[in-house]
């Protein structure tokens, strides 16, 4: 059933250890477009599998150029009222944890520790060397590409490197996925915000919640499939949803 935004403050009352689980929908106040939405980047952008980045220079010359075009269309991005809010209940409660389909960094950027938050699809503000795991700044990785034209390699090892992100194809981080699978355990309160649940296997995490006793809220713009066994469904703004659910102080 649709619910409206403010029956979500005695869920926040009595819960006593909240897990959130982010997607797009969140970081869209902050000028970050749905990647699958009608203004979406893959609507201009074809996705390049895992599989034709690690086999072919050409793909690889792509991605870097889509990740380079990406960066100077859309800039740096700052978090918005709803990551702030989050940041605000985990900290206050001393408990809680933050699980996100985002690759933005904004979740930390608004003040979560990276103990706090376990990021099932990766992180696209870095790079990393696909063979040794060395981390290299996105910055200086696009300053050599536009240099060179030249896929970028480890300076280490001479690996691949690539942004810390999950591509199409590419094997879903294990200790990742567990991570979120044993937060969504000890939850007593789930709340999916801005998540059409449809990628998997990451969307079937609220439902581990709910078959172990968690309360379910859905915080999204457009019906899911798990809108029947959801204890709460809002279809309004994220922001203005956690406005009217915290204390103004």
């Amino acid at each position: 059933m649709k619910n409206q935004s403010s029956d979500l403050k005695p869920f926040l009352e009595e819960s006593r250890y909240p897990v959130f689980f982010t997607g797009a929908g969140i970081s869209t106040d902050s000028g970050i477009p749905d990647f699958r939405g009608p203004k979406g980047f893959w609507k201009k952008n074809t996705p390049i599998y895992f599989q034709d980045f690690m086999s072919s220079k050409e793909m690889q010359i792509k991605y870097w150029e889509q990740s380079v075009n990406f960066k100077s269309n859309f800039g740096n991005f700052e978090p918005n009222f709803g990551h702030f809010a989050i940041s605000r209940i985990i900290q206050d409660k001393n408990q809680g944890h933050c699980i996100t389909q985002n690759v933005d960094n904004l979740h930390q950027n608004s003040g979560l520790s990276d103990d706090q938050v376990t990021e099932v699809h990766g992180n696209a503000t870095y790079a990393v060397c696909l063979n040794c795991k060395k981390r290299y700044e996105l910055m200086r990785i696009h300053e050599v590409f536009k240099k060179t034209n030249e896929p970028p390699k480890c300076d280490e090892c001479n690996g691949l490197i690539k942004t810390a992100t999950i591509s199409f194809g590419q094997p879903m981080p294990e200790l990742e996925m567990d991570r979120a699978q044993q937060e969504a355990l000890k939850a007593d309160l789930f709340i999916v915000a801005g998540s059409s649940l449809v990628v998997f296997p990451a969307a079937s995490i609220p439902l581990i919640a709910k078959k172990n006793g968690s309360k379910l809220i859905i915080i999204n713009n457009e019906a899911t499939d798990f809108d029947q066994i959801a204890d709460l469904v809002i279809n309004e703004s994220i922001s203005e949803t956690f406005r009217l659910s915290l204390p103004h102080n």
